[in-house]
C-alpha cells in the first residue's frame, strides 16, 4: 500500500542542511524521499515541521503533536530524529533525553502510522578524548533508538549499518551536518528500509580519499575552527540556538512537489 502522507519531525538533519536547492533553500534526505513517494500516490501530500537546533524536549513539546494530529492513517509515514542537539550540551542527561524519546516514539506509533527513526553515526578510531566522549555519549544514544523501535515496532535507519557512511565527504564543511551527497544516500537508504526505488549507487564507495598535506591540513582545521566551532561556542555561552525565531519549512501538508 503506497504511502500517501509524510510528516517528518526534528532539527536540522531532517530540515535539510547543509543541502541546497538551486534557490539557496535547504533539499536533504527528507524532500528527497517526498520525491520518490509522490510518483507512487497521486494524492500524496507531505509537511516537514524540522528546525535546526531543536532539543529533544522542545520538538516532543512543538512538532510530535502537530505530527499526531496531521497523521491520517496507516499510509502515512512519521519520522523522528532529535536528541543529537542534547548529547552535544555541556549538561548533557541522558536519563532525560531517554524519556523523551520514547514519549515521542510512543506518540507517533499511537496515530497507526508507519514511524521513522535513525541513529547518529560513531566514529570507527576515535583518536582523542573529543571522539572517545562522542562515541560513549551517541554510542548510549543509539542503544536507546534501537530499544525504543524494538518496543514500538518503529523502522530504523541505522547510520553505523554501511561503511559508506563513515566517508568524510558524506558530511558538510562544518563536519557535522550531512553534505548534498550524505542526503543523497541517506534518502536512498530511507526508500530502502521504505521498499521503494532509490538510487542504486548508494552503498558504492566514493574514489579513494587522497591526504591533505599537513600545513594545509593544519590550516584547514584552523578555519573550521573559526568558521563553525567559535560560533556554536558563543551561542553556548549565550544561550542561544541557530533554531531561535525559526520556523518549519513546510509546517502544514502541502501537495508535493511544492511547485
Amino acid at each position: 500500500m503506497a504511502i500517501s502522507t509524510f510528516i517528518a519531525t526534528g532539527d536540522s538533519l531532517t530540515e535539510g542542511l547543509s543541502d541546497r536547492y538551486p534557490n539557496g533553500h535547504y533539499r536533504g534526505w527528507a524532500d528527497r524521499v517526498a520525491d520518490e513517494l509522490t510518483k507512487h500516490e497521486p494524492t500524496f501530500s507531505y509537511a516537514n515541521l524540522a528546525v535546526r537546533g531543536k532539543l529533544i524536549e522542545e520538538v516532543v513539546a512543538e512538532q510530535v503533536p502537530k505530527a499526531a494530529k496531521l497523521a491520517g492513517s496507516e499510509n502515512s509515514l512519521l519520522s523522528f530524529h532529535a536528541g543529537a542537539n542534547n548529547v552535544l550540551r555541556a549538561n548533557y542527561s541522558s536519563s532525560e533525553v531517554f524519556k523523551n524519546y520514547r514519549t515521542a516514539v510512543g506518540r507517533l506509533t499511537e496515530t497507526g502510522s508507519k514511524v521513522l527513526v535513525f541513529t547518529v553515526r560513531e566514529i570507527a578510531e576515535p583518536k582523542n578524548p573529543v571522539e572517545i566522549l562522542w562515541n560513549k555519549r551517541f554510542g548510549e544514544f543509539n542503544r536507546n533508538v534501537f530499544e525504543v523501535a524494538n518496543k514500538f515496532s518503529a523502522k530504523v535507519m541505522d547510520a553505523n549499518s554501511q561503511e559508506v557512511f563513515g566517508d568524510p565527504r558524506m558530511l558538510a564543511a562544518d563536519r557535522l551536518h550531512l553534505s548534498s551527497e550524505g542526503h543523497r544516500r541517506v534518502a536512498a537508504a530511507v526508500l530502502t528500509e521504505l521498499n521503494y526505488p532509490h538510487d542504486q549507487d548508494w552503498l558504492d564507495p566514493l574514489p579513494p580519499l587522497n591526504p591533505l598535506p599537513t600545513p594545509l591540513r593544519v590550516a584547514t582545521t584552523a578555519l573550521w575552527g573559526m568558521v563553525f566551532v567559535g560560533p556554536w561556542i558563543i551561542r553556548r555561552l549565550t544561550g542561544k540556538s541557530s533554531g531561535d525565531d525559526r520556523i518549519a519549512k513546510y509546517p502544514d501538508l502541502i501537495s508535493w512537489p511544492s511547485n
